[in-house]
C-alpha cells in the first residue's frame, strides 16, 4: 500500500514522494519455493518453557513478519522464505532450519538427459 505526499519546492513545483508499507504476504506465498524451513523446539525456547511471551527475538528479527509473537512464537510457514535470521539470532538454539525435502514437501526432480 503506497501512500503519497507532494511537499512543496523553493521553486513553487511539487515533489511527489511515495512510501511503502509492507504487510504480511505483500511479497505473496512464498512457502512453496523456499529449500529450508524453520523449526521451533519448544523444550528450547525460552518462551515456551517459562510459559510467557519471553524473549521474542526471533519475532523482533524476522524481515518478513511471519513469525507471530505468542508462547511459543508461531512461525507462518505459507509466507516464510526460509531465510534462517530467525535461527541465527535466537540466543537459545530453540530454531533450526532443515531441508524442505525432509518434511515432504519439496519435490525437485533431477533431469536425465
Amino acid at each position: 500500500m503506497a501512500e503519497s505526499a507532494t511537499p512543496e519546492r523553493p521553486d513553487g513545483r511539487f515533489i511527489e514522494i511515495s512510501q511503502s508499507r509492507p504487510a504480511k504476504g505483500e511479497a505473496g506465498r512464498t512457502g512453496d519455493w523456499r529449500s529450508r524451513r524453520p523449526v521451533l523446539d519448544a523444550g528450547t525456547c525460552p518462551a515456551a518453557k517459562q510459559g510467557r511471551e519471553t524473549c521474542q527475538i526471533c519475532w523482533v528479527y524476522c524481515p518478513d513478519a511471519t513469525i507471530a509473537r505468542g508462547v511459543p512464537p508461531v512461525i507462518d510457514l505459507e509466507y516464510c522464505k526460509g531465510c534462517g535470521i530467525c535461527a541465527e539470532v535466537c540466543p537459545t538454539g530453540a530454531i533450526a532450519m532443515t531441508p524442505e525435502a525432509e518434511h515432504g514437501v519439496c519435490d525437485f526432480k533431477v533431469r536425465s538427459e
